[in-house]
């Protein structure tokens, strides 16, 4: 399968490193122009390198803030006013018992994993209408269905997203404009890997070693026994960005290495 994006116009957010960074270098590789986002200018620079010391001549620009505020959405929206496939990646997660998790939490979780992606999809969507044909695509979880003791804030959001890539497809029924979510399961990202780096370091174990304990502990349903790698989500995320995947919308595609055990 031939995928050929060249003339798209990809943002993707969150994506100076992990899956998000991932899906840009895929985008890239495909043709199209993709737009890094991130908090720091610096991340966004290196983000942008990186693609570039792959491919010399990728059309990649970037755009620094926090996605998390409307101030930081409505600068990118400023910076960049169109896009033909929108990324929905920006994300945080961080493991804390129920009974702890403060209101602040909650709203603060809200505004950076849903309502990010829900004040971008509301900007771009309008231009894709127009043009006939667009992409959306919102990263979830396998947690959105599976929600972890360990962070129900988190499973939350993610359960969240699924809702609100729906109900957006729906709205978008008959446009050209295709909605999905994707949900991936334990994966290699960079905040994963610093978080198992941590829990290596403090009980002097290796980091290979956290990770598979990980697996059999706590994803033991896990049908590839191992942490996904960002560029394994990101294929799927390409492939549902092409014109290939055209008649796929209103979904949730599961890229989650067998975790969750349905046949639905």
């Amino acid at each position: 399968m031939d995928i050929d994006l060249t003339g798209c116009n990809a943002l993707i957010t969150g994506s100076t490193g992990g899956i998000g960074l991932a899906i840009a270098v895929g985008l890239s590789n495909a043709g199209s122009r993709v737009i890094i986002t991130g908090r720091t200018q610096s991340r966004v620079d290196q983000a942008i390198k990186t693609i570039l010391d792959q491919s010399p001549h990728a059309d990649v620009a970037g755009v620094a803030g926090d996605l998390g505020t409307a101030d930081g959405i409505r600068n990118l929206i400023e910076r960049e006013p169109a896009a033909d496939i929108l990324v929905n990646n920006l994300g945080i997660f961080e493991p804390k018992p129920f009974f702890d998790i403060p209101d602040d939490d909650w709203v603060h979780f809200f505004e950076v994993n849903v309502l990010s992606g829900v004040r971008l999809s509301r900007h771009y969507a309008q231009g894709m209408i127009q043009k006939g044909w667009g992409r959306i695509q919102f990263i979830s979880s396998e947690s959105a269905l599976q929600i972890p003791s360990e962070m129900v804030h988190y499973g939350t959001t993610k359960t969240a997203q699924l809702a609100v890539a729906r109900g957006l497809a729906e709205t978008l029924a008959g446009t050209g404009v295709t909605v999905n979510a994707v949900l991936p399961g334990p994966t290699r990202s960079e905040g994963v890997s610093q978080f198992f780096e941590k829990i290596a370091a403090t009980e002097g174990a290796s980091v290979h070693d956290v990770e598979r304990d990980f697996i059999l502990t706590h994803r033991p349903t896990s049908l590839i026994q191992r942490l996904a790698t960002p560029e394994e989500v990101a294929n799927m995320c390409v492939y549902l960005a092409s014109t290939q995947a055209s008649a796929t919308t209103g979904a949730s595609i599961r890229v989650d290495g067998g975790v969750v055990r349905s046949i639905a």
